[in-house]
């Protein structure tokens, strides 16, 4: 999938959890994170499942826009951000490689290429 195909679908804009993190799915999912004590989403089975987007700097950067489950994380989209985006977001970063939140400039820009917020 690419944005437009995210766009012209509410089932995904409506499932995506903009405040996930790569560590929050971590730990939710496979970790001893799964605790209502910590006041977080308990999970039951593998049917559930949370949505969410990272940047992953180990190339070029990209946005992903993942499906995880207590299984499996599957890549459901794709995204370049703009170049200019591209070179803050990776200053952010101090150039290192790794997978990363959303948030900032790339969190607004997604929202406002989805239209939602």
């Amino acid at each position: 999938m690419e944005l437009n195909d995210i766009r012209q679908n509410l089932n995904i804009i409506n499932d995506i959890e903009w405040e996930m993190t790569p560590e929050d799915a971590v730990m939710r999912y496979l970790e001893w994170g799964n605790n209502p004590a910590l006041g977080k989403q308990v999970i039951r089975s593998k049917r559930d499942y949370s949505t969410y987007f990272v940047v992953n700097t180990w190339h070029d950067p990209v946005i992903y826009l993942i499906r995880r489950n207590s299984e499996d994380a599957v890549e459901l989209a794709t995204i370049r951000m703009p170049a200019g985006m591209e070179g803050r977001f990776l200053e952010s970063v101090g150039h290192n490689k790794g997978v990363y939140a959303i948030d900032g400039e790339v969190k607004t820009w997604l929202q406002q290429q989805l239209k939602v917020h």
